[in-house]
């Protein structure tokens, strides 16, 4: 699985991708079915706005006074039995981690799906110490033995359609060829119940973590979030600092919007709240619980312009929504967050020289933002990216040359009308010169401009 950053080939990732006929089916028909699907959801909720609005109030609360509630779910957590440990960036949470199962001669660990565990290269971290990490999430059961990333935070396998699924499962389980989503899901079940059953630990992520309780909130759609975070005698979290909660009673309002927000659900099959360490008497539960808080940015982004991002409860919906995600899909950003949250998180994580093809991979329209659930502004946070593009030097000069001429003829009815005609005039030429790649792929002039049709 190669997890190497390939954002500055953006525009070359997306070339690929619109070549490839199976994605752009896959790509489309899963987000038009979440669309439809968060619609329907929404449909008989009457307090929305004012929902969104509480949600959004909660984030920031919760981003004003970061460290305090960090240091709160510290104490919380380490009161209910667990250790917590604090990760500055990605080489301190693997080695962390990898310490920790080390320790404890676990070779076998189960893992929920966990994008910040993709983020910091979890996986082949721990493959090279000797350790076997399995994916229990059905989606990402299926990148794993394809040698995949996930192509959405929500949806890892959005990507692959059925027959490309059976024909992996037949390839490398061995199993007769089906393409029958619930003959699939049993052969996955099958093969993961073993590992579950002698798994020396658990890795999961966690949506919330509630600060007041030192609450790990956890939503699934598949029993294996549960089987992670139980039946193993040790279990590993990883989570961001920026999911904290205030309260475990500020939670309700984060049920009602998350997966009407993600997969158009009222609410997800499982949502479950690990709180500590096994009791006595509790039939259920990991006996040890070690919780890795990773930073790796977020605090200087916290007290950065854009600090807005950090609101984001990745529930998915502005991938699902956004011209450009729906037609390349999650891959072509190259890197672990795709779609418009993930331009943004991307670029500030890991710097604009790493990342800065990104931010022009938004059409800009907004869509993004009428469906957050939490109000973050995503527009206004691309476009402040574009600026710090221009300020730091990564614009092309051309680019620069070009729009600074077209601001001085936007400027002058009479010499933007004079642009026009001579645009109309001389596009066979202009095509000839800019290649298929470019100009050959904008429309042509239109022949009556929109000003002159109106009245």
């Amino acid at each position: 699985m190669n997890h190497e950053q390939t954002s500055l080939a953006f525009r070359e990732n997306s070339v690929r991708a619109l070549e490839d006929s199976a994605l752009r089916a896959a790509m489309k028909q899963a987000a038009d079915t979440f669309g439809t699907k968060r619609a329907d959801a929404f449909a008989p909720v009457a307090d929305l706005e004012a929902l969104r609005d509480r949600a959004s109030a909660i984030r920031e609360e919760v981003l004003a006074s970061l460290p305090m509630y960090v240091d709160r779910f510290t104490a919380a957590a380490t009161r209910a039995g667990a250790v917590v440990h604090r990760a500055n960036d990605a080489a301190a949470a693997r080695e962390i981690i990898r310490k920790i199962l080390a320790d404890r001669g676990a070779r076998l660990i189960v893992k929920g799906k966990s994008m910040v565990s993709e983020e910091v290269d979890l996986n082949s971290h721990l493959e090279a110490a000797g350790m076997e990490v399995v994916e229990t999430d059905l989606g990402e059961y299926i990148i794993q033995m394809e040698g995949e990333t996930p192509s959405h935070i929500i949806v890892p396998a959005i990507h692959k359609n059925r027959q490309q699924v059976g024909r992996l499962f037949a390839d490398r389980l061995g199993v007769p060829y089906s393409d029958d989503p619930q003959v699939l899901t049993k052969i996955a079940r099958k093969a993961l119940r073993e590992k579950f059953l002698s798994a020396d630990a658990g890795i999961s992520g966690a949506n919330f973590a509630s600060a007041d309780t030192g609450s790990l909130v956890l939503f699934t759609n598949e029993g294996n979030g549960r089987m992670v975070t139980t039946v193993p005698p040790l279990h590993v979290a990883i989570l961001s600092i920026e999911k904290m909660l205030p309260t475990l009673t500020d939670l309700p309002a984060f049920i009602r919007l998350l997966p009407r927000s993600a997969t158009g659900q009222p609410i997800t099959s499982y949502v479950s709240v690990v709180t500590g360490t096994r009791k006595a008497g509790d039939a259920t539960g990991a006996k040890e619980l070690h919780i890795v808080l990773l930073d790796n940015g977020r605090t200087e982004i916290n007290a950065g312009e854009s600090r807005d991002i950090l609101k984001c409860i990745r529930c998915g919906a502005c991938m699902n929504v956004c011209p450009v995600y729906r037609t390349v899909g999650g891959h072509a950003y190259g890197w672990t967050y795709p779609g418009p949250m993930g331009m943004i998180l991307t670029t500030l994580l890991t710097g604009m020289a790493k990342s800065h093809p990104l931010v022009d991979a938004s059409t800009v329209c907004g869509a993004c933002v009428e469906v957050c659930p939490v109000r973050v502004p995503l527009v206004d946070l691309i476009l402040e990216l574009r600026r710090r593009k221009v300020r730091e030097g990564f614009s092309d000069p051309k680019e620069k040359r070009g729009m600074a001429l077209f601001g001085k003829a936007a400027a002058k009815p009479a010499l933007f009308a004079l642009g026009q005609r001579l645009a109309g005039a001389f596009w066979p030429l202009v095509r000839a010169l800019g290649g298929k790649d470019v100009a050959g792929r904008m429309p042509a002039p239109a022949k009556t401009p929109l000003r002159r049709r109106l009245p």
